[in-house]
């Protein structure tokens, strides 16, 4: 029997929605203040999935200038219509909800629709077999929210060749539990000529959870499954190897199977989630017109029998980027809009670039900074970097970040005259310096190993002779349990001047990332 591994998108990836064209299956994810936003994957086999591109590429499409981490892009879901792929997302600190379109997945999307009068965040969209098109999202109750979170799913008729909501707002459902909390991503389904409305509800961290009501109507009376909720974590405890399960989404294949997509996060050292919020595959069945959610067991488990479809490789995973090519490899991500292009693979071939600017990693600004996910518990990550600061302000290297205000800066810079390798560790937006050597040379090898949440910075002078500049560093403030917002861990190559004007630069010859779960 062939089996899979969860998570199917490991580290930073929260929030997937799903759709299939013919063989062809295609999930998004949500990025927050990460630019370009939106990754979108490609598979055939529900299990083995290549990034092809990103749906917000563009500064027209995507403005996160002054966001903290954990604004910008929420909960896009992906949906596919007569030729046509349609996401639908919240820039929930820009303009609200919009839509993007586009006929190759790959790329490019269309500049976005905005959707005037659409309250709320995380919309959806239904295309019913008589023609008619749905937004679905979620808002505050209209007569007034009792407490935080007293939401419910609305509903109401999308023009699409206007791109306008029209007619009549409608209220579909407050969610399973009385007085629920949080009843969000909605995604409606019409099976067997039932219309289902599945939601997350109960907030996206410790207590979330997955429910379902359905109607013979699309706008209702929707009636809650007797079995709700179809999947939840929360009553396994916090020492679970797998925690707040939610915000899902369905896809049939060929053969009738049904599968869900859904968020969960591995937490390690304790209830800590450095990794953010990862996307998990599940089997799904129907009884008595009830989906069941990963039956026999009822709960995410990591090793599944494979779905029943043609094998499709396996792509190689990139551990090493040799910035070889003139474009950045779709791992990486900048933080907010880039209203300049502070990296350049031209100038020296073979190297990645990284302008000196004043912006700092600790501002909510867009930073000289090039990252990409931490995707495992254990990891050894490795850069290559020539620089040679001129003054105390000018310094250039490794960051792991979970936000402005918790990170940690394991940087090249002087001290008066030295020349110093230093760890600053940044909680609660204090910077604190953590280790400090006097070290010299114009090339520099950095690298930074994880065992679970002891973390170990070493420099040295070429690969195989590094020194010890601190080991067993708490990683947990890495953590969203600590840190708080919605983003994962990401690690990568930054170079800043600290507030000063400097026309300096750090080359990076190359970044190599190697993760292990053992």
């Amino acid at each position: 029997m062939k089996t899979f591994q969860n998570p199917i998108l490991p580290g930073f990836y929260p929030d997937p929605s799903i759709c299939r064209v013919g063989d062809d299956y295609y999930i998004v994810t949500s990025t927050f203040a990460y630019f370009p936003g939106i990754p979108i994957f490609h598979s055939k086999d529900l299990v083995n999935w290549k990034q092809i591109g990103y749906v917000l590429d563009r500064a027209s499409q995507l403005n996160l200038d002054g966001l903290g981490h954990s604004e910008g892009i929420f909960a896009p879901v992906i949906r596919y219509y007569k030729g046509i792929f349609y996401v639908i997302t919240t820039n929930v600190s820009g303009n609200g909800n919009f839509i993007v379109t586009a006929t190759d997945p790959a790329g490019e999307w269309s500049e976005p629709y905005w959707l005037e009068d659409a309250n709320g965040v995380d919309p959806s969209l239904f295309f019913d077999d008589d023609g008619h098109v749905y937004y679905t999202g979620t808002r505050p109750v209209p007569e007034g929210e009792k407490y935080l979170g007293n939401n419910e799913i609305w509903l109401q008729e999308l023009d699409l060749h206007e791109m306008k909501l029209i007619g009549e707002k409608h209220s579909l459902w407050r969610g399973a539990m009385k007085d629920v909390i949080w009843p969000e991503a909605p995604h409606l389904y019409k099976i067997n000529n039932i219309y289902y409305l599945m939601i997350a509800e109960g907030g996206t961290d410790y207590y979330h959870a997955v429910t379902i009501a359905r109607s013979n109507f699309i706008l209702g009376p929707y009636e809650g499954n007797p079995g709700n909720p179809i999947l939840t974590h929360r009553h396994l405890g916090r020492a679970y190897p797998i925690v707040n399960t939610g915000h899902a989404d369905l896809v049939e294949t060929k053969k009738g199977e049904w599968w869900m997509i859904a968020l969960a996060s591995r937490p390690y050292g304790g209830y800590f989630r450095n990794l953010g919020r990862e996307t998990f595959l599940v089997p799904v069945i129907f009884e008595d017109g009830w989906p069941i959610v990963s039956p026999g067991t009822g709960h995410i488990d990591f090793t599944y029998k494979c779905p029943d479809l043609p094998s499709y490789p396996k792509p190689t995973e990139v551990t090493r980027d040799d910035f070889e090519v003139n474009k950045l490899n779709d791992a990486w991500n900048c933080i907010r809009t880039p209203r300049e292009k502070f990296w350049n693979l031209d100038v020296k071939p073979g190297y990645l670039r990284l302008k000196l600017r004043a912006e700092t990693i600790n501002e909510e600004v867009n930073p000289s900074f090039i990252g990409r996910r931490q995707q495992h518990k254990n990891f050894e990550a490795c850069t290559s970097m020539s620089f040679s600061p001129a003054s105390e302000n000018e310094s250039a290297g490794i960051v792991l970040i979970q936000s402005n205000k918790f990170n940690f800066q394991f940087e090249y810079t002087m001290n008066g005259e030295q020349h110093v390798i230093r760890l600053k560790r940044c909680f609660q937006g204090k910077n604190e310096l953590l280790a400090e050597k006097s070290f010299f040379l114009e090339c520099i090898y950095l690298k930074v190993t994880a065992k679970g949440q002891d973390y170990n910075f070493y420099y040295g002078t070429d690969i195989n002779n590094f020194n010890t500049l601190i080991e067993k560093v708490d990683g947990r403030i890495l953590s969203t349990d600590i840190a708080g917002g919605f983003v994962g861990t990401y690690i990568g190559m930054y170079a800043s001047s600290n507030g000063k004007c400097s026309k300096n630069v750090a080359d990076f010859d190359w970044f190599d990332y190697v993760g292990h779960e053992d």
